[in-house]
């Protein structure tokens, strides 16, 4: 069945807005031609794409067809470069990415791509276990993803591994760890995790024998200041080298006892035949193999 992408475009731009009057000024057209186009494509296949809610949101069949836009605007895109029909740029992506890497080497990567293509970037940022989720919806084209299967129609190539030390302040190490971070001194020192859903200290608990519920919690979530919390004396984490190793060395953070916890990260994307996203593509790649192990 055909899909005509005027009509793709515009669920897209519904959910990527969040409104019909939203997708109308990006469109460029009016909030009832919108609901227009909506409705026919939505009668030509028979299923509802658009949950009209505040913030509207995809359904699942209108994952698909977001998806599908994006791919749309992809292809054309290079078409229209190709042909010379246009310039180089005018090109709309979407990345996921999750927090460390953006706040270290994941930006300094793309830097090459802004320097061929005039590309209009939109990073989604979440927890590395997410990320996959944001793709498999059609919400972005590439991710930096912890999940090595590859989600359908997607390529899928590792980047290497980000490595997490845990570490603590000397104020905090002398005050919760006199003894060294024995099993009774980690359940009652409290723990800086990203939010809710950062399993990474509680991993870490786990693999010492400590009950992860015992320790109090402090919620930090960003990147940059979950690193200087942990620095303040907040609370003990783990921190990638890039984050930490500079105040190890000047003696700001300390190195507590145990194990290191390696994260493998990979980069999913379509599995489309795109020169703007093979540049994407070995412009992440080329950064990764500089900044993560390879172990």
């Amino acid at each position: 069945m055909w899909i005509a992408p005027d009509l793709a475009a515009t669920v897209a731009a519904i959910v990527d807005e969040g409104s019909l009057d939203g997708a109308a000024r990006r469109l460029r057209i009016t909030p009832s031609a919108v609901s227009q186009r909506l409705r026919a494509l939505e009668g030509q296949l028979g299923r509802v794409l658009v949950v009209r809610a505040k913030p509207a949101r995809a359904t699942e069949a209108g994952a698909v067809v977001v998806r599908l836009a994006r791919q749309y605007a992809l292809l054309g895109h290079d078409a229209g470069v190709e042909l010379g029909l246009e310039g180089p740029g005018r090109m709309h992506v979407p990345i996921a990415v999750n927090s460390d890497s953006l706040a270290t080497w994941f930006l300094p990567a793309l830097q090459p791509v802004l320097r061929v293509h005039d590309v209009s970037l939109e990073l989604h940022r979440d927890d590395q276990d997410h990320t996959a989720a944001l793709l498999e919806a059609g919400t972005v084209t590439a991710a930096v993803t912890s999940q090595q299967d590859p989600i359908a129609g997607c390529a899928v190539t590792p980047l290497g591994a980000t490595v997490y030390h845990p570490v603590a302040s000397p104020e905090f190490v002398e005050r919760w760890f006199p003894a060294g971070s024995t099993l009774d001194a980690l359940s009652a020192a409290p723990v800086v995790d990203y939010d809710r859903s950062d399993d990474l200290q509680t991993e870490w608990l786990v693999a010492r024998g400590v009950d992860p519920s015992r320790p109090p919690r402090h919620y930090v979530p960003a990147s940059e200041d979950f690193a200087t919390a942990v620095r303040l004396g907040f609370g003990w984490g783990l921190l990638p080298p890039m984050q930490s190793q500079a105040s190890l060395e000047a003696g700001r953070l300390i190195r507590i006892d145990g194990p290191s916890i390696s994260v493998p990260l990979y980069w999913q994307q379509w599995n489309l035949r795109s020169p703007l996203l093979a540049d994407i593509r070995e412009a992440v790649v080329t950064a990764a193999r500089a900044a993560l192990d390879h172990d």
